[in-house]
């Protein structure tokens, strides 16, 4: 059967009409939906007969928060959520003066291999669906009793290595008959497929396209990145620039500082002239410690080292400020937990 919440507005519209149900009720199911109902017989307002109905035609995603940390120090909540068919995923509710942010999943695991992340160690076990994706912002929400204003799909997976799920999720979040967050709410974080940045550009979507670029040359990041060896960096800046062209939107490059291997001042010398007359903002990121990981954080003198290179070349760059640093803050650091403590199967 077919998960009701991975459905646009429109698709919801036609399957009703297809069931004989007037136009007016994909409004109502489709509000519903967006509150995180637990069950159809939840929806209070339509007949009996039509919650029947529903629930014999669709499947209603509702996930399972298995392991909930807060921060005491910010407030910060991580999640891990339980999956039909027992599947985990993170995500994490950020807390800042501008409005709430929440950090999504796209996949179960990830098969991009970064040296400093935790979320690739088990490998890509499947993809999200639209609604699985959803199910994350709505769930967060009626979990914490808090509206969330922005989203970063930034949590364990590659967004455009599921990319039709991920478009769809994209159009469904934003559309006005649900929860209506707008796009330039909403940032996309990638590793740097190039192939499908310059396809997503194509959609002309007001997203804030995030690259994962963390060294500006060759050598350190396909170390880093196995991905660079697919896309080198020359590969992706050309379609971020395509990017740019089409879509009038500024890229973000988020970089992450690891001690003595990309925060050194000839990288950030680099890092300037390979940016130098395009539209983009650094993000510096302090590194997450991963204990299979050799990496370790860049000092606070260094990471302001290389922030005033950059800004004295004209790059405007800023450091992100690590929240939830006393829970598991890195992306896939609750869900290796849970596998290793036999809460979940590889």
């Amino acid at each position: 059967m077919t998960e009701i919440k991975s459905l646009t507005f429109d698709e919801l519209k036609g399957q009703l009409a297809a069931l004989g149900e007037k136009p007016f009720r994909a409004g109502q199911v489709f509000k519903w939906l967006h509150q995180g109902v637990g069950s159809f017989d939840e929806m209070t307002d339509l007949s009996k007969a039509l919650r029947q109905k529903l629930a014999e035609s669709f499947v209603l995603t509702v996930p399972k928060a298995v392991r909930r940390q807060v921060s005491q120090l910010d407030g910060t909540m991580k999640y891990l959520w339980e999956l039909q068919g027992g599947d985990c995923v993170e995500s994490v509710l950020m807390r800042y003066k501008h409005g709430n942010t929440a950090c999504v999943s796209t996949q179960v695991g990830c098969r991009m291999g970064c040296a400093f992340c935790a979320s690739g160690l088990f490998g890509l076990k499947r993809n999200l669906s639209a609604g699985e994706i959803l199910d994350q912002i709505l769930f967060m929400q009626k979990d914490s009793g808090e509206n969330i204003h922005n989203i970063v799909l930034m949590g364990t997976g590659e967004p455009l290595d599921n990319y039709e799920n991920v478009l769809k999720f994209l159009h469904i979040v934003s559309c006005e008959q649900g929860i209506n967050i707008g796009q330039r709410h909403i940032s996309l974080s990638t590793s740097g497929l190039a192939d499908k940045i310059e396809t997503l550009a194509q959609e002309k979507l007001q997203i804030t396209l995030s690259i994962s670029l963390h060294a500006p040359d060759n050598g350190s990041r396909s170390k880093m990145m196995p991905v660079n060896k697919s896309f080198p960096i020359e590969r992706l800046l050309e379609a971020t620039g395509r990017y740019f062209d089409i879509t009038g939107r500024r890229v973000s490059y988020e970089y992450a500082m690891a001690r003595g291997v990309s925060d050194r001042p000839w990288q950030a010398e680099q890092l300037a002239k390979l940016l130098r007359g395009r539209p983009a903002h650094v993000n510096l990121i302090p590194l997450n410690p991963v204990k299979e990981s050799a990496l370790q954080p860049s000092t606070r003198e260094s990471v302001r080292r290389f922030q005033e290179i950059l800004e004295r070349h004209g790059i405007a760059a800023t450091v992100r400020r690590r929240l939830g640093p006393d829970i598991d803050a890195a992306c896939g650091q609750l869900r290796r937990r849970n596998i290793e403590e036999g809460g979940q199967k590889t």
